[in-house]
């Protein structure tokens, strides 16, 4: 396929991160004080002053004395022997009525699994069944992305591995959320880049592997991504997307792979990061992050902030050469 669209070279604002992008924390932002309690009695007066609180404060009680009283009632009591009668128990008592069982809701239960398959992937499965169609975030190594659950409170989905221990936090926004973690030993033999931003931006990640053109054979990215089957038996690298794009505001991931180990080409992959001018972008600043696996596992992590041309420019794209570090493959 061969792009006619104009191709703008945009530079983006590049600054180093070391924390997880589009991750909002928060923190207590204030703390309340309360006075002690004071109370006070005037046994003379007969008056109680109080003061409101928070706290319960001691009654200092003095100078009361305990007295019995005595009544005249003029009224002849029986005599205990003569006048009183007892009769005998009955012989049964009255059954005692029937309360119904008290149902208690049973508590939401969450939790996840993980298991490594083919292509340094993992099969994450969560199970939610009192949080259907709810929105989820999965966080791993840096990178997030968020997903909807099913109708029956369920999620499976295949993951990419950035780490050979791999863990999968999964949160609700209700404070619910599973952990899940596995060991991925394949990850060795893959180099993997990952692109993530917020809501429908435009970016895309594009690879064009050992020379390849716009549009030949070789060139990857979101309309010609590749397969994971291509990527297990070193034919070429594959693009992977993962986020609900049909969620409101998501935060979605592109992750490129290639199979170092297994193919027998050498030379260099060129990657690069591009954005579509459209009318949901136009005119705006829009970021991104990138993370990328270092030679010892390390996580490298830039941030990039984008301004996009007016409207007028829709259908053309910003190209990116250096948010990305090109891969230098040496074959087998």
């Amino acid at each position: 396929m061969v792009r006619t669209k104009e191709i703008l070279t945009g530079v983006g604002a590049l600054a180093c991160a070391a924390g997880i992008g589009f991750f909002m924390q928060s923190s207590d932002t204030a703390q309340e004080r309360y006075g002690e309690t004071s109370a006070q009695i005037n046994a003379a007066e007969g008056s109680i002053l109080t003061a409101s609180s928070t706290t319960d404060s001691l009654l200092d009680v003095q100078e009361i004395t305990l007295t019995s009283a005595e009544f005249d009632t003029g009224i002849a009591l029986p005599d205990p022997v003569d006048e009183v009668v007892t009769v005998a128990a009955p012989s049964s008592v009255l059954p005692e009525p029937v309360s119904p069982e008290a149902t208690v809701a049973p508590a939401c239960e969450v939790s996840a699994s993980a298991r490594p398959i083919a292509g340094a992937m993992v099969d994450l499965t969560l199970n939610a069944s009192c949080l259907p169609n709810e929105r989820v975030t999965v966080h791993h190594n840096g990178m997030i992305f968020t997903e909807t659950t099913s109708d029956a409170g369920a999620l499976e989905i295949k993951v990419p591995a950035l780490s050979i221990d791999a863990v999968y936090i999964l949160a609700f926004s209700n404070g619910e959320g599973a952990v899940a973690q596995t060991t991925v030993e394949e990850l060795a033999d893959y180099d993997r880049a990952v692109l993530q931003w917020k809501g429908n931006t435009g970016f895309q990640i594009h690879a064009r592997e050992f020379g390849a053109n716009y549009g030949s054979k070789g060139h990857i990215w979101s309309d010609a991504p590749g397969s994971i089957a291509d990527a297990v038996s070193g034919a070429s690298g594959v693009l992977t997307l993962h986020g609900d794009t049909s969620a409101p505001e998501p935060l979605l991931a592109e992750v490129y792979s290639f199979p170092k180990a297994y193919n027998d080409r050498a030379g260099n992959i060129a990657l690069s990061v591009e954005a579509a001018v459209t009318q949901a972008n136009c005119g705006l600043e829009i970021e991104a992050q990138s993370l990328e696996i270092g030679s010892k596992g390390q996580i490298k992590t830039q941030n990039l902030t984008l301004s996009v041309p007016e409207c007028e420019a829709e259908g053309d794209f910003l190209v990116l050469n250096n948010l990305l570090q090109d891969l230098k493959v040496a074959g087998k």
